[in-house]
């Protein structure tokens, strides 16, 4: 199993991809958000993942730069099913409010040939709390954040060989939250900066944490391994190094900062 990072940046960043990600198993994908527009079909032809080969896609939430790119999926696969190059159904699960979003606005933006394929053949489905799914052979179980800004679903994922991944979204971890996330052997928690940087980019403020904070979090959590994603793009230059040096000071696993399209493995 593998997780490539198609985005690492938050929503408003221009030098990287918006954060969304792909679970490789053999040649078959599935994915995770699509951040906020076509961008996320270069991702996909960048890090070599055909459309036909993604099986799936779950949804976090309703914001642009997580839901938007799941319209210009829609379209591709509405055109894959329509040249009679994918002929399974292509279920996208996210919770009722998202569903209703991306409905509308497949509605009002996809041309008749398209949209005929939306409930024929790729199909919206909503989830709710505690529901759990099959996908790339693993057990998929999802839970309520407890966003303070918009309804956000994260989940847990046991992986074929039994570890447990958690992804926590894209705001800071409420131990109110039925996550789970404890023991955890891979976590994938947002940092919108560092602690050094909070009075630059002002990050609880926007209900967001830092490096330093995820790493706390993940310590207390008694994770393995910590990946630190949706954070600010100006300073990608010393990102990788500086974020995993900061949350090291407080977790004493292995920390990861992809940069856009990196592969980790399992």
């Amino acid at each position: 199993m593998e997780l490539i990072l198609l985005g690492t940046g938050n929503a408003m960043v221009t030098k990287c991809y918006n954060t969304c990600f792909a679970f490789r198993s053999g040649v078959a994908h599935y994915l995770v958000d699509a951040g906020g527009g076509n961008g996320i079909l270069r991702q996909l032809e960048l890090a070599e993942i055909p459309a036909e080969s993604i099986e799936g896609m779950f949804i976090t939430h309703g914001h642009t730069d997580h839901i938007l790119g799941a319209v210009w999926i829609v379209r591709k696969m509405a055109e894959l099913m329509k040249r009679g190059t994918c002929t399974g159904e292509f279920v996208i699960r996210c919770h009722d409010e998202a569903a209703q979003m991306l409905n509308k606005f497949c509605e009002m933006t996809l041309a008749p040939a398209q949209l005929r394929y939306v409930g024929n053949g790729i199909r919206i489905q909503p989830v709710a709390a505690g529901e759990e799914f099959d996908a790339l052979g693993m057990r998929i179980r999802v839970f309520d954040i407890l966003s303070t800004k918009a309804k956000q679903f994260g989940f847990s994922a046991l992986l074929p060989d039994g570890k447990q991944l958690t992804c926590l979204g894209d705001e800071p971890y409420n131990p109110a939250a039925d996550a789970r996330a404890e023991g955890s052997d891979w976590l994938l928690s947002e940092a919108f900066c560092l602690y050094a940087d909070r009075e630059r980019f002002h990050p609880y403020e926007k209900h967001h944490s830092t490096a330093l904070d995820a790493g706390r979090m993940a310590e207390s959590l008694g994770v393995k391994n910590l990946v630190l994603y949706h954070t600010e793009d100006k300073t990608l230059a010393t990102r990788k190094e500086r974020y995993a040096d900061e949350a090291r000071v407080a977790f004493s696993g292995r920390v990861f900062v992809p940069d856009d399209l990196e592969r980790i493995a399992l």
